[in-house]
């Protein structure tokens, strides 16, 4: 219900929307008469200030797909309107209930009326797809929050891979739907990770490498000229016998990046099943160590902070999350071996 879209028209910052403008609303209806303050605009940019809680880009393509009329015409996005006239939009918000709302065990970190924010446990997928139906992230979210059947894609915003551990952000509201994925397209986020690859680094840097979908393997990304833009930066936290700790910040955040990124410069994670090739130990590995390695099966890698600034007050907020127990589990023996070769 966009029982949060009330709010804001009556809210808006310019002033100029009473409810007494507003004759019908409901879910996915709107009726409401241009004020003399958006006279003279493009019509894209009035439903813009008439309607703040949804996109610019959404909004044309409701006019485009003939979802909006003034005074009974159907116009174009850069139509002017005038004081007085009536527009009726027929809202089509991707909706989420088609994915069944199942009962899934969530670690929440913080929630309030407009976010909420997940530490994500490995195996666990985030949204339904081919293979993995149900039983995801998503689902459990639906369960958890049904309001989110009216925000596209359960309110997610970034994804993570299926065994990458960490921290993401859900939007509850179209409005701070909106917000936080302008501030993600705007590079705004704080995404940092922590990282095990292999090899050893002896100092950070930055990749800066398009990435895509590999040309022959679909399933897999790849750093291919013509990609996707996409950066990530790196810097050693601690250095072992043969693999190295890293801190990672992501710039951008295409599928797999950092996983992508650390193999194009032969420093795959370890534990990567799709893109570090097959395990390496050295013979003089501590046995704590080589069976450590031999079991860990996934990449090592745990969105460890999250910093954004709140869709409604502005507050610039930040939350970090320990490193998972397989993790600290791979990297104390890791650290054991090393002071064992020393």
């Amino acid at each position: 219900m966009f029982t949060h879209a009330v709010g804001s028209l009556q809210l808006a910052p310019t002033g100029i929307i009473t409810t007494s403008r507003i004759i019908a609303m409901t879910d996915s209806y709107f009726k409401v008469q241009i004020p003399s303050q958006c006279s003279g605009d493009r019509l894209d940019i009035a439903l813009t200030t008439l309607f703040p809680e949804f996109s610019r880009s959404r909004l044309q393509k409701w006019i485009k797909q003939g979802l909006v009329q003034v005074d009974h015409e159907y116009r174009k996005p850069k139509d002017t309107v005038h004081e007085g006239e009536w527009v009726e939009v027929w809202a089509s918000v991707e909706q989420s209930n088609q994915w069944q709302a199942q009962a899934i065990d969530l670690e929440v970190v913080y929630e309030d009326e407009d976010i909420i924010v997940i530490n994500k446990p490995a195996g666990l997928v985030v949204h339904p797809g081919a293979g993995n139906p149900d039983g995801t992230l998503s689902n459990g979210l639906l369960y958890a929050y049904p309001q989110l059947t009216s925000v596209p894609r359960a309110g997610v915003i970034h994804r993570l891979d299926k065994d990458t551990t960490g921290l993401l952000v859900v939007a509850r509201t179209l409005a701070a739907h909106k917000t936080l994925v302008e501030q993600l397209q705007a590079r705004e986020f704080e995404r940092c990770y922590q990282a095990l690859c292999c090899g050893v680094l002896n100092s950070g840097g930055t990749v800066d490498q398009p990435i895509r979908r590999h040309p022959l393997h679909r399933t897999r990304m790849a750093v291919v000229s013509g990609g996707k833009e996409a950066v990530t930066h790196y810097r050693v936290g601690e250095r072992f016998r043969f693999h190295t700790l890293l801190n990672v910040r992501l710039e951008t955040g295409r599928t797999h990046q950092i996983r992508v990124h650390m193999a194009f410069i032969h420093h795959p994670l370890v534990g990567d099943p799709t893109y570090g090739g097959r395990l390496k130990l050295s013979s003089n590995c501590s046995e704590r160590f080589t069976t450590e390695l031999r079991s860990f099966k996934r990449q090592a890698l745990h969105a460890q902070k999250l910093g954004l600034q709140h869709p409604r007050s502005g507050e610039v907020l930040q939350w970090e999350a320990p490193l998972p127990e397989d993790m600290m589990s791979l990297i104390a023996a890791a650290r054991e071996d090393a002071e064992a070769g020393c």
